[in-house]
C-alpha cells in the first residue's frame, strides 16, 4: 500500500492511509487474528457473512425494483447543520420605527 505525502503534510497523508486501510479491511483482519479462531468456528462465521451479504444484495434488489420502500433517511439536528458561510453569524438589521 502506497500513499504519497504532498508538501510534508504527514496529517493528510496518515488520513488517506488509514481511510485505505479501512477500505481493504486492514483492520478488521488484524481483530480477526488477535486470537485463535477454531476451523468450526472460522466456518460458521463465514457462512454468516455470506448470508448477511446476500440478504443486503436482495434487499438492495427489491428497493430498487419498488417492491419495498426505501429506508427513511435521517435529519441531522438543527444544530449540525452547516451555515451557507461557516464561521459566519447572520446579518441582523435593526427594525425601522414608525
Amino acid at each position: 500500500m502506497q500513499v504519497l505525502v504532498r508538501d510534508n503534510n504527514i496529517d493528510q497523508a496518515l488520513r488517506v492511509l488509514k481511510k485505505k486501510m479501512q477500505r481493504e479491511g486492514v483492520f478488521r483482519e488484524m481483530k480477526r487474528r488477535r486470537f485463535y479462531e477454531k476451523p468450526s468456528e472460522q466456518a460458521a462465521r463465514e457462512k454468516s457473512e455470506a448470508v448477511r451479504r446476500l440478504r443486503k444484495l436482495a434487499r438492495k434488489k427489491a428497493i430498487r425494483e419498488g417492491l419495498i420502500a426505501a429506508p427513511k433517511k435521517k435529519l441531522a439536528p438543527a444544530s449540525q447543520t452547516r451555515r451557507s458561510a461557516p464561521g459566519c453569524a447572520p446579518i441582523l438589521r435593526p427594525i425601522p420605527m414608525r
